[in-house]
């Protein structure tokens, strides 16, 4: 009789011991997939969702996610679009917790993105790290910089509406905007 009770002793601290290891296991790989997963992956999770981002020049942007591609995010708020780079995004309020089953975001970077705006000849409000915003258009986007025409949002870029000329670097971005359609 003593030896049943050994037995049921000992077989009660296996099962303890395999679920503790059990447990350490999935918290091990739990961590692994969580430390694989990065901002990029956490946002187009949160596709559809309304989030507050902080970016670099201090300022909050707030919107819906609408888009997600390789180095930036558009949100969609009540006011107009805004193209955010992933390098001016100080922190995000309001994304899944999880990144698990999320849609693949657009493959194309930040340049191809304001190549389009160039091509449509947007207005745009550009605002820098220094917190800074500038209206005009696109005119040229290089390998990590772009040529913009300094203008009114009100106005039309035409030579004679263009007040300066200037070449933003893309790490100096913190926001592109849609200005006024013309």
């Amino acid at each position: 009789m003593r030896w049943s009770q050994l037995f049921d002793d000992l077989e009660a601290q296996w099962d303890a011991e395999t679920r503790r290891d059990l447990d350490y296991e999935v918290a091990d790989r739990t961590r692994r997939e969580r430390a694989s997963v990065g901002l990029y992956e956490r946002l187009a999770a949160s596709s559809g969702k309304t989030v507050l981002v902080r970016v670099t020049s201090g300022r909050a942007v707030g919107g819906v996610i609408a888009d997600v591609g390789r180095g930036w995010m558009l949100l969609r708020s009540d006011r107009r679009p805004v193209l955010v780079p992933l390098a001016a995004v100080a922190a995000v309020s309001g994304l899944s917790e999880r990144a698990t089953g999320s849609p693949v975001g657009k493959r194309f970077s930040l340049g191809y993105a304001l190549r389009g705006l160039s091509r449509d000849r947007a207005v745009v409000a550009v605002e820098d790290v220094t917190g800074a915003t500038t209206s005009g258009t696109i005119d040229a986007v290089g390998a990590d910089c772009f040529d913009l025409s300094e203008h009114a949002p009100d106005e039309p870029r035409r030579p004679e509406n263009v007040t300066g000329r200037r070449v933003v670097p893309f790490s100096a971005v913190v926001s592109v905007s849609a200005g006024a359609r013309t």
